[in-house]
C-alpha cells in the first residue's frame, strides 16, 4: 500500500487538487459537483435507472434524510441529492474530507441553496450521531482489490483515491451503529461476489451490473413505511 505521505493537496485552477507523488503524471484529483463525469451522471439521474436510489427507498420517499457515512468522493452522494434527498457526508480520512470541503464551497457559491440539502456531517464518527436521527445510512466500505484485471480497469481518479484511503478493514463494524441511526434502512454497496457486511443477511437487495445494494431495516422500521 502506498504511504499516505506520498499524496498531498494543492490549489489548482479548478479547486483544491490531491496529488499523488509517485504518478506526477496523473492530474490533480479535483471534487467538482458543477462539471465533468460527476456532474453529467447526477443530472440524467432518475430513480428508475439509479439502483442506489430504488435501494434507499427514494421512490417512495423522495425526500429522505441520508447519511453516506462513508463519502469518499461524494459521487454517489451528489447522485441522491438530484433525486430530492437531503444528504449529510460523512468522511474520516483528512485528506478527502478537506477536498469535500472544498467542492462544496464552490457548489455553494454558484447554487447556495444547497447548503440546506448536501452538507458534511457535523459529527466525526458513526458512534457521534444521534439515534434514529436519518432516514436512510448509506455505506459503501471500501473492498479490497485482489483480481488484477479488475486494477487495471479502475480509472486514473479512483485508482489514486484507493491508494489513499486503502481497504476499510473495519467495515463489518460499521453495520451495527449505522441500524442505530437509520429511522427506516441502511444501504450497503458491495461488489457482487462480496460477504454480506457483518455476516449479516440482507432484509433485500437491489442488484445492478456491477455492484449489489444490500438492505437492512431499521430495528425499529415500521415494516409498511421502510
Amino acid at each position: 500500500m502506498t504511504s499516505v505521505e506520498s499524496f498531498s493537496l494543492l490549489n489548482t485552477a479548478s479547486g483544491l487538487g490531491l496529488v499523488w507523488h509517485e504518478h506526477e503524471e496523473m492530474k490533480p484529483l479535483v471534487i467538482d459537483f458543477l462539471a465533468g463525469k460527476q456532474a453529467r451522471r447526477a443530472q440524467l439521474a432518475t430513480t428508475k435507472d439509479e439502483a442506489i436510489a430504488r435501494a434507499c427507498g427514494l421512490a417512495k420517499h423522495p425526500d429522505s434524510s441520508i447519511l453516506d457515512a462513508t463519502a469518499g468522493l461524494g459521487r454517489d452522494a451528489w447522485v441522491l441529492v438530484n433525486l430530492g434527498a437531503t444528504v449529510a457526508m460523512l468522511e474520516r480520512q483528512p485528506k478527502v474530507y478537506a477536498l469535500l470541503a472544498d467542492a462544496l464551497e464552490r457548489l455553494y457559491a454558484e447554487q447556495p441553496d444547497y447548503r440546506e440539502q448536501f452538507f458534511l456531517a457535523p459529527f466525526a464518527s458513526l458512534a457521534d450521531a444521534q439515534p434514529a436521527s436519518f432516514d436512510v445510512v448509506y455505506l459503501d466500505p471500501m473492498y479490497p482489490k485482489s483480481d488484477r484485471k479488475q486494477k487495471a480497469a479502475v480509472k486514473k481518479d479512483m485508482q489514486m483515491f484507493q491508494q489513499l484511503v486503502g481497504a476499510d478493514t473495519d467495515a463489518d463494524q460499521l453495520l451495527a451503529p449505522a441500524r442505530q441511526i437509520a429511522r427506516r434502512r441502511v444501504v450497503v454497496k458491495r461488489p457482487q461476489h462480496a460477504a454480506y457486511l457483518a455476516d449479516t443477511k440482507p432484509d433485500g437487495q437491489v442488484v445492478s451490473k456491477k455492484h449489489r445494494f444490500d438492505i437492512y431495516l431499521s430495528k425499529t422500521a415500521d415494516q409498511s413505511s421502510a
